[in-house]
């Protein structure tokens, strides 16, 4: 299955924030929008990093609540990595696990079109289990 389908279902809404937005400003959006990352977009909206409530919790514990000050921009990870809605789930979940990360934005050439969680992967592969589980049950049933 591809990340396609998945967004299909659940949607492609992506919180963003401006590189100028402080790290207080993001955890309070971090915790409004009840997400575990927000996409940090540059005055084009293409993504220039991106913050994960894991960067926070460590930013934190380096340096102390003076951080909260700072522009998100200064701790942000910039290197962002991607995958494109054409990628299968296996495919994504084996980067994921291999970069020890649980966001991937997704994109189409520059332009960001959802987000993909580890969340969301364990979900389809819990609903693709339970199918399968289903169908053998059935076919058991009627043999």
């Amino acid at each position: 299955m591809t990340l396609a389908r998945i967004l299909a279902l659940k949607g492609s809404d992506v919180v963003t924030a401006s590189p100028r937005r402080t790290m207080g400003d993001i955890v309070k959006l971090l915790a409004e929008k009840r997400v575990g990352a927000v996409i940090i977009a540059d005055a084009d909206g293409y993504i220039a990093g991106i913050i994960s409530e894991r960067d926070v919790v460590r930013t934190l514990a380096q340096r102390g609540a003076d951080v909260l000050a700072d522009a998100v921009s200064e701790h942000m990870t910039r290197a962002v990595v991607t995958a494109s809605a054409d990628e299968t789930v296996d495919e994504i979940m084996d980067r994921m696990t291999e970069g020890k990360f649980r966001h991937v934005p997704i994109v189409d050439g520059r332009r960001l079109v959802g987000m993909i969680s580890i969340g969301d992967l364990v979900k389809h592969r819990m609903a693709m289990a339970e199918a399968e589980a289903s169908a053998m049950r059935d076919y058991i049933a009627t043999a």
